[in-house]
Formats: C-alpha cells, sequence, structure tokens
C-alpha cells in the first residue's frame, strides 16, 4: 500500500469537495481529493440550478465568478401560483438580495477548471473507501485506485463531502450521532427541456391534480417539474402526457400566458426527503453538505446549504491548521447545524405549502397561507429573505 501525506484528505470531489479545496489552498493548506465516480459523471449530475445571493457572493470572492456573472441569469424573484393567481414575489425589492440561475453542472465546471489550473491532486474511480483513526491526530483514507493499487492518505483532518452514500456519514460511530428524517408522499417528475424557458422567473403553481414548477437552466433550455405519486415509473409518462399536465398546472392561456412545449431531452422521478445527522464532526472528521444533510429541493436549498457548510468550515480548518487556533474548529458543527435547521424548516415549508395531499381541509389552509404570503409584505418578506438566502454563518 501507498501512503501519502497531505493536510487535508477531502471524500468526494462534487462542488463541495472542490471548493473547499480551493478555499483552503488559497490560504496556503494543502489537500488530496477522492471521489468514487468518473470525472465526466459527476461533472453531468443534473442537480441544484438557483444560487442564493450568498452563494454567489462566496464564489465571486474566491475568483469563481467571472463565468458565473457573463452567463448567469440574475432573477429578481419568483412567482407563487395557484388557479386564476399568479403573483409575483419580488426578492430585491423585499430584501435586497437576489437570487441566479447557474446550474450545479456549471458551477462543477469553473471549479474543476479552477483546480487543474492550480494542479489539485484528485484520484477519480476510487473503490473500497475507508476511514480510519478519526480520534488520532493522524487519521487516514484508504482506498483502490483506478489502477486498481491500493493507497493511503494520511492526513490531519478528514472531510467527508461525499454525499448521502458514501462512507463519511456512517464513520460517525452510532453511539455518537443522532439523525431526523422526513419521507415526503410524493415525487418530482423532472424533465430538461431543449426549448427557452416561457416565463422569466421561476413559477411556483399549487393546482389541485398537483404541484408543477417551472424553472430554467439557460435562455434556451428549460427544466420543469410535477408532483407525481411516489411509485411512479418514468416510462408511464409519455411527452405529449408531461406537456398537457404541465400546461394543465401551469395555467396555458391563463391571462394570455403560453407554455411552449419543445423536446425532452431528459427525464427522471426525483424523491422527496428530509435527512440532518448530527454532529457535523467527530474527532478528525468533518461532514459537508449531503454527507450531513438533505432537503427537499423545492425551497432551492441544497447546493446553497453545500456551500454555506464549506464557507465555515474552510476558515475553520486554516484556524486548526496553520494558526493552531481550534475555536472555529470546535464551533463548526453548532454553527453549521443552526443554518441546517433554518433551511431544513424552510424547505420543509415550502414543500407542504405547494403539495396538494388530498385531503380538502389541508388544501383550504394551502390556499390561505398562499393568499397571505401574496398580500402581506411582512410574510413576502420572511419568504425573500429565506429564499434569497441568510449571510454565511447565520
Amino acid at each position: 500500500m501507498t501512503d501519502r501525506r497531505t493536510q487535508v484528505a477531502i471524500i468526494g470531489a462534487g462542488p463541495a469537495g472542490l471548493l473547499l479545496s480551493h478555499l483552503l489552498a488559497a490560504e496556503g493548506v494543502e489537500s488530496v481529493v477522492v471521489e468514487t465516480r468518473s470525472e465526466e459523471y459527476v461533472a453531468a449530475r443534473i442537480r441544484a440550478g438557483i444560487l442564493e445571493q450568498s452563494t454567489v457572493d462566496l464564489l465571486r470572492s474566491a475568483g469563481l465568478g467571472e463565468r458565473l456573472t457573463r452567463e448567469g441569469d440574475q432573477h429578481r424573484g419568483i412567482y407563487l401560483q395557484w388557479p386564476s393567481e399568479r403573483h409575483h414575489v419580488d426578492f430585491v425589492s423585499l430584501t435586497g438580495r437576489s437570487v441566479w440561475v447557474y446550474g450545479q453542472t456549471e458551477v462543477q465546471k469553473d471549479l474543476v477548471a479552477a483546480r487543474r489550473s492550480a494542479g489539485q491532486e484528485i484520484h477519480y474511480e476510487i473503490s473500497e473507501t475507508a476511514l480510519h483513526d478519526l480520534t488520532g491526530d493522524l487519521p487516514s483514507v484508504s482506498f483502490i485506485d483506478s489502477a486498481g493499487a491500493p493507497q493511503r492518505i494520511v492526513a490531519d483532518v478528514v472531510v467527508g463531502c461525499d454525499g448521502s452514500f458514501g462512507p463519511s456519514r456512517n464513520a460517525v460511530p452510532a453511539a455518537v450521532r443522532s439523525t431526523w428524517e422526513k419521507a415526503y408522499p410524493y415525487s418530482w417528475l423532472g424533465i430538461l427541456a431543449d426549448v427557452a424557458p416561457s416565463t422569466d422567473e421561476l413559477i411556483y403553481a399549487w393546482h389541485p391534480d398537483g404541484f408543477a414548477m417551472h424553472s430554467m437552466r439557460s435562455s434556451t433550455v428549460s427544466r420543469l417539474y410535477l408532483q407525481v405519486p411516489n411509485d411512479t415509473a418514468v416510462d408511464d409518462w409519455s411527452d405529449d402526457r408531461i406537456w398537457e399536465s404541465l400546461a394543465t398546472r401551469l395555467g396555458h392561456g391563463q391571462a394570455g400566458w403560453q407554455l411552449t412545449p419543445g423536446p425532452v431531452i431528459e427525464k427522471s422521478v426525483l424523491p422527496m426527503r428530509s435527512f440532518v445527522q448530527t454532529p457535523m464532526r467527530h474527532g478528525r472528521l468533518f461532514l459537508a453538505g449531503d454527507a450531513a444533510h438533505i432537503v427537499p429541493p423545492t425551497g432551492a436549498k441544497g447546493l446553497n446549504l453545500a456551500v454555506a457548510d464549506v464557507a465555515l468550515l474552510a476558515p475553520a480548518l486554516v484556524g486548526l491548521l496553520r494558526k493552531h487556533d481550534a475555536r472555529l474548529a470546535d464551533e463548526y458543527s453548532d454553527t453549521a447545524l443552526r443554518r441546517v435547521w433554518r433551511c431544513t424548516h424552510f424547505s420543509w415549508w415550502m414543500t407542504t405549502m405547494l403539495h396538494p395531499s388530498g385531503d380538502p381541509f389541508e388544501e383550504q389552509l394551502q390556499l390561505s397561507q398562499l393568499r397571505w404570503l401574496t398580500s402581506s409584505e411582512a410574510g413576502a418578506t420572511g419568504m425573500a429573505e429565506n429564499y434569497a438566502g441568510l449571510p454565511i454563518g447565520f
């Protein structure tokens, strides 16, 4: 087995892992990144598409905002809709903060380019990843590399950015960790369509047939979603059926608005769940992003929450490893979890408000909530503050 010594071993080469390596390198902290999937697979994952103001500010300050500024689409707010009604919630007017449409695939491209330019060591397509000695002074990560050779990275700190199915989450002993989870009784059928968006900003639509959402990935590619039962098979939904349901739920023809269909280039079913694991630190292991928490996508929080974790973790590790100051590292889990639970609540609230349950009483409560949000400046401001993003460190 070949040993490699570094300061920080990062498991996961998605946005959280690569952003952490980038921020650490800027402060003179060395890291090695390992990833189970191929570089091409990670780059192609279609996930989040909305960046909070805090995320945009951090990417720019880290020298990663040039293409985002040039190609991203800044949005002032969103539309909330129910039958015969559509209302714009203007985040900028309410809070002075906006959001940006810039897909996770684009963020990943920017991070890969920056880390490649800097000569970052990244091992893709590894297997049999295991974490060792996490409560000692020199934890390590062992794995089999893409050539079949056993490797071990010995580090001062290990960071798990490896999502729901990586080994980091379960490396926190069962006697130490606590988990909270909620599975929702519906899923999203999501499509990417090779057609220009039919809206200038996202539409969140409550409808008796089920929730629908019109989002976008660029000026030529639309991203749309339909609420469907959890046991839905993609093959049961033809392209025509999808567009017909979207037209109904999004209000095609109402007040002259038109939904323009186009070729469907990707189709998938996304289960909805909330998950939080605590603590986000165990010994010399730190968790960030989906390794510690999952939120339903309704509130556009997943990627942004991972970035917020990393924004807290990077200075904490710099303090620990370069300044011999453990204060921020010791506070990391508690500080990060305050934002995690706030965003978990907001995502749950958005989800339960917008997805009809079939219970007539609950549905009237949902409509009442939507009417209040779109008629109360106080209500709209609270939503805008959470959606556009709380300051890092909240």
